[in-house]
């Protein structure tokens, strides 16, 4: 029997991380430590008094059944005072607040509720990969929006398409570690309502910045009108494994996400949701060191690639430092450069999309040690 796959995944590009694993194979098996700068994935443990809360959530005579959907109401409540503490922002815990499974899977799941075949939709580039694969298995067709250096790597609004019906955009941003202002919010939020155009934001790094607080579209008024917001536990208490997060926003869009998750999962544990709960009451002082940890790291790393003339793109927030590659190389070859000859795991900007071309990444969920080390072998450097 003749086994076919699905015409989708074609949408899906070809692997470039599965290469840079096996070059890292091959590498250490010359002897020489890996130095991991690759993955966003926190090098440290989540906090204990998180651990503690998971395990107490163990205890719970109905934990072991079925969640509720959407999440449950301790969590939603929690999730909408959370947002009133740090946004000033009133979100309804029943109708505006729902529970995800990490982030990525409400992201990935929003056009299935939104789309229909043949629809555009705007996606910023470089960016998270998910935003353009989502909307091809959707059956929208994605519509690559370039994040420019000469523009600060945010949009220009002006020269958005205004027939899309959904545009994804990340501020802080992965990869390049940008941020944006409210007035650049509000200016989308006019723009959106002007095109009718549903503003989807990703922000998974809204506390990891190191200037002012990074704030949220719901901010605006009126945005609730036409916006989705995603949020992570995942960076900012060191939980990416534990696959929690939430969507907040208008109503009707968090409701249509819903009937799509009641038929594709059934909630997120109940043990981890009560885990949560405690890490967005209690977790502010362990946010607030996260920053200072991961700024130090990044001021480090910075001043190490700079002293050895590489344009670096000023880190205001994230745990990501977005580097110029040398005109000699693209981004691929300048990632297999410093992974063959000195061991460094970089990503390639263009594995965040065209637009990334030029770039690479470099995250500091590594520790002061490794760091140091990298920056010793940078001095043997050659371009």
């Amino acid at each position: 029997m003749k086994i076919e796959t699905a015409d989708r995944l074609t949408h899906i590009p070809p692997y470039l991380f599965a290469e840079i694993d096996r070059k890292k194979r091959e590498v250490a098996a010359r002897g020489i430590e890996i130095l991991d700068f690759g993955v966003g994935d926190p090098d440290l443990p989540t906090p204990a008094f998180i651990v503690e809360a998971l395990k107490e959530g163990f205890s719970l005579s109905n934990y072991h059944q079925y969640p509720s959907y959407s999440g449950s109401g301790d969590f939603k409540k929690a999730v909408s005072s959370w947002i009133q503490k740090r946004f000033d922002v009133s979100v309804d815990a029943e109708t505006e607040v729902l529970a995800l499974i990490g982030s990525k899977e409400g992201i990935g799941h929003f056009p299935l509720a939104i789309i229909n075949p043949g629809e555009k939709v705007l996606y910023t580039s470089p960016g998270y990969p998910v935003y353009k694969v989502a909307t091809a298995f959707a059956g929208g067709l994605p519509e690559e929006v370039p994040l420019k250096l000469e523009h600060d790597f945010l949009p220009q609004i002006e020269k958005l398409s205004t027939d899309a019906k959904l545009f994804f955009f990340n501020y802080p941003n992965n990869p390049t570690s940008a941020s944006c202002t409210l007035s650049f919010f509000k200016e989308i939020v006019a723009w959106a309502k002007k095109t009718n155009t549903i503003l989807c934001h990703d922000a998974a790094y809204s506390e990891l910045y190191f200037e002012k607080p990074s704030p949220s579209i719901l901010e605006v008024p009126g945005a609730k009108d036409i916006a989705i917001e995603f949020h992570s536990l995942s960076k900012t208490f060191n939980m990416t494994g534990w696959r929690i997060g939430f969507a907040i926003g208008n109503a009707k869009l968090i409701s249509a996400l819903g009937k799509i998750k009641t038929n594709v999962d059934s909630g997120q544990f109940l043990p981890i949701q009560h885990a949560a709960i405690c890490a967005l009451k209690e977790g502010w002082q362990f946010s607030k060191q996260q920053r200072t940890l991961f700024q130090e790291r990044k001021d480090l790393l910075v001043s190490g690639l700079e002293q050895k003339n590489l344009t670096v793109f000023p880190c205001k927030a994230t745990f990501y430092v977005w580097v110029q590659c040398p005109k000699t190389f693209s981004s691929i070859s300048f990632s297999n450069h410093l992974l063959e000859n000195l061991g460094i795991v970089t990503t390639p900007g263009v594995g965040f999309g065209e637009a990334g071309e030029g770039y690479i990444r470099f995250s500091c969920t590594n520790s002061t040690e490794n760091i140091q080390k990298a920056l010793q072998r940078l001095k043997d450097l050659k371009v």
